[in-house]
């Protein structure tokens, strides 16, 4: 009963204790928050304190708590006199358990609130920092989204452009073809001009020295000549018009040469050069890739 009874007093000192606590104790709060967001709210919003019943004081009445010093005394004088409450080691154990509480409230308890708030400010300022990472990462994510809004007409103007460039392009593949067999064509035609023009002038340079090597000895082995061809040259050197009996040679030469060329029948040299010539087209047609090639007869056969 003693010790219900001490437990009683002590728990009685302690809520006494409390309520006469000033500002100055520094009591750490029971409800701190340690998120930023909401410590705003908590600023902005009005504070508000539960209304407490009774009067207050001395247990409600009213009167300065002080009064309990005077009636303690004489409430303990009647109490150990009659032996109602006996003084022993437990209640020493509790006095001095008390005397530690006050002292370590009284001395340390600032130290502890002042550890436990800069604890706190230092939860709350990390988490503060996590949060404006966190904000600052969904910002830079809003303004990609943003800029990322057009993504389907920009991918819907690809594949547009797309689709023009195959249409230009399939029919740039029908033009190519009939282009390259026209070029081809043309180089054809220039090679075949280029083989006539050099085997014709190799012709007449043939027909020349041969036509030189024949007057030549014709007027070597004929006074009669070598004398017109004389007295010629010395008519023109005079002004005369006297006709060239050299140029008449050359000019019969040629005329027997057409006349014998017109009433030969070997075309051996023709079909030679001609076999020559296609031989050579279809060489070149071979190697560049033409879409034609030359049968023996020259006529030209389609090959891809």
């Amino acid at each position: 009963m003693f010790r219900a009874a001490a437990s009683s007093a002590a728990r009685r000192a302690a809520l006494r204790s409390t309520t006469r606590c000033t500002p100055s104790c520094g009591a750490i709060p029971g409800n701190m928050s340690f998120h930023a967001s909401a410590k705003r709210e908590e600023e902005a919003a009005p504070s508000t304190t539960l209304p407490t019943g009774g009067k207050g004081g001395l247990f409600g009445t009213g009167l300065s708590e002080w009064f309990a010093l005077p009636i303690g005394v004489a409430a303990a004088v009647p109490l150990l006199t009659f032996d109602v409450y006996v003084i022993n080691e437990e209640t020493q154990l509790l006095a001095v358990f008390l005397a530690f509480c006050v002292t370590f409230y009284t001395q340390g308890g600032d130290a502890v609130y002042k550890a436990i708030d800069a604890k706190a400010e230092t939860l709350l300022k990390e988490h503060t920092e996590a949060e404006e990472k966190v904000i600052e990462a969904l910002e830079q994510k809003l303004l990609f989204l943003k800029a990322n809004q057009n993504t389907v007409n920009d991918f819907t103007a690809i594949n547009e452009m797309r689709a023009a460039a195959y249409e230009k392009l399939n029919a740039a593949g029908a033009v190519k073809p009939k282009h390259d067999f026209k070029i081809q064509i043309e180089r054809m035609l220039t090679m075949i001009a280029a083989e006539e023009a050099s085997y014709t002038e190799k012709t007449k340079m043939t027909l020349m020295s041969e036509a030189t090597a024949s007057v030549t000895d014709k007027f070597s082995s004929d006074k009669a000549l070598k004398k017109s061809a004389l007295d010629a040259a010395i008519s023109k050197l005079k002004g005369g018009k006297t006709e060239d009996p050299v140029q008449a040679a050359f000019v019969q030469f040629f005329k027997d040469k057409a006349a014998a060329a017109k009433v030969s029948k070997d075309d051996s040299e023709e079909k030679a050069q001609r076999a020559a010539m296609i031989a050579k087209m279809n060489s070149v047609a071979k190697n560049e890739g033409f879409f034609f090639a030359f049968d023996a007869s020259g006529t030209p056969k389609m090959t891809a």
